[in-house]
């Protein structure tokens, strides 16, 4: 299946690690989709205060 989706490293402290799979077990997501989510609604956040980022800046 053809995906438009970069795969990343992410380096995270064990607890935290722990911790977000836990969350995303209760919330009934894979940790990947749990650490989307938050990725989307932080950028949507931060767009609603700061403006729309233009990808063209960096």
């Amino acid at each position: 299946m053809a995906t438009d989706k970069v795969q990343t490293g992410l380096r995270l402290d064990y607890v935290a690690l722990r911790k977000m799979t836990i969350i995303a077990k209760k919330q009934m997501r894979s940790l990947n989709a749990q650490l989307e989510f938050i990725t989307q609604n932080f950028i949507e956040q931060y767009e609603k205060e700061h403006g729309k980022i233009n990808l063209d800046e960096f």
